[in-house]
């Protein structure tokens, strides 16, 4: 048998692409595509008047009429201004000082550092760690640090924004700030302006936060009374933009009788108040849990109070408040002690308030037994009875008095 050699595969003739057919074959980048002529270089081209000049672009004389032009700094090619903003060069001809120093590169910084996504995101950072140390002085020199004048509206803005998606006490503390930062470093017009760009973005908040536009008007009317805002904006936002819902409710609440004390407390206790007032939030959720037994609104409430280490006071004034409603000679059906363990139960099964917490109301509530009897006779029984549901419930793990 013969063996067929396997048939190599043709070979391609591959030659370069020679610039010069005198040359040796070298391929010559030099008349690569660069713009026509070469990287760097301005060619006439086709152009018969042009007879091929070419013009490199270090060569580009200096216009003494272009308006930009600082004999004492273009007269030196090395020197030139770092700018991250379009009025730096309107700074730099009216003759304003620089705003910064760029250390690395040895020259002067004339308008912001950052740039406006750059300062956004400081911004918040700040203001995130503010709601956990409530330190506004902090804030303060963060804003001062960051040498962006131009931006500053934006503080507003993104402060009001972070506000909206917390609680009841990290609005407090926006409030607090925004009294804080007028008027050094935040201006008048700065305050006014950040409102602004946040009253226009309305559309975008209430997509993400439908309450949106209640709580803004809520944070404007307090601005009002902190004196951080002129009430002449509420009027000229108004003739500009008839009918804007967040400036009608922010007339609202300025238009209410003892206005100014209102206001104070907008966001209600559960921001760092006297517990006093804390109390006393307590008192009027129970009493309309009583009347409405709507659970979910009455475990809204409580989340809003913003206090998980007060929880115990809740429950031991909760069950004081069921055998009060129930009357003081005690009763085969307590309507309200059940009602109680109802809404205690469910806050226990989501997660609202601990057992410990439960359990630590319980024991305080046996300790003011003597004084409770004298208002309520029956006190010991329905203290006992409340006590047999909470544990068939499953949220009270205690031992019993009597054992």
């Amino acid at each position: 048998k013969t063996k067929k050699k396997k048939e190599a595969p043709p070979r391609r003739n591959i030659t370069r692409k020679k610039t010069d057919s005198s040359t040796t074959g070298h391929y010559d980048s030099r008349n690569k595509k660069h713009g026509g002529a070469g990287k760097g270089k301005w060619v006439g081209g086709g152009n018969k008047h042009s007879d091929h000049l070419t013009l490199l672009e270090d060569e580009l004389p200096l216009d003494e009429n272009d308006p930009l032009y600082v004999a004492e700094e273009d007269a030196d090619p090395s020197s030139y201004v770092l700018s991250s903003h379009e009025t730096a060069d309107e700074l730099r001809i009216s003759g304003a000082g620089p705003s910064a120093y760029d250390a690395d590169n040895d020259k002067a910084v004339y308008g912001p550092m950052l740039t406006c996504a750059e300062f956004k995101i400081r911004v918040s950072d700040a203001v995130r760690e503010y709601f956990d140390s409530s330190d506004a002085d902090e804030v303060v020199r963060c804003i001062d640090e960051m040498k962006c004048r131009e931006y500053h509206p934006e503080v507003v803005k993104r402060a009001i924004s972070l506000g909206l998606d917390a609680g009841p006490r990290e609005r407090e503390l926006i409030s607090r700030l925004l009294a804080c930062l007028h008027p050094n470093p935040l201006s008048d017009d700065c305050l006014e302006l950040g409102f602004e760009v946040l009253l226009d973005s309305m559309d975008d908040l209430v997509i993400d936060i439908p309450d949106a536009k209640a709580m803004v008007g809520s944070f404007l009317a307090r601005a009002v009374v902190d004196e951080v805002v002129a009430p002449a904006f509420l009027s000229n936002r108004n003739n500009s933009h008839p009918g804007d819902c967040v400036v009608e409710k922010a007339v609202q609440l300025l238009s209410r009788e003892h206005c100014t004390a209102r206001l104070e407390k907008v966001w209600g206790p559960g921001d760092g108040r006297p517990v006093s007032e804390l109390k006393s939030a307590m008192d009027q959720l129970l009493k309309e849990y009583l009347l409405s037994r709507e659970l979910d609104e009455a475990a809204s409430c409580v989340r809003e109070l913003k206090a998980k280490h007060f929880h115990h006071e809740l429950v031991k004034r909760g069950v004081k408040i069921a055998m009060e409603e129930d009357g003081r000679d005690h009763a085969s059906k307590s309507s309200s002690l059940d009602a109680m363990a109802a809404l205690f139960k469910f806050l226990v099964q989501n997660s609202i308030v601990s057992e410990f917490q439960v359990a630590k109301g319980v024991q305080r509530l046996e300790k003011i037994l003597p004084d409770l009897k004298l208002d309520v006779p029956a006190a010991p029984s329905m203290l006992d009875e409340f006590e047999t549901l909470a544990r068939e419930q499953g949220f009270l793990h205690i031992p019993s008095r009597k054992a």
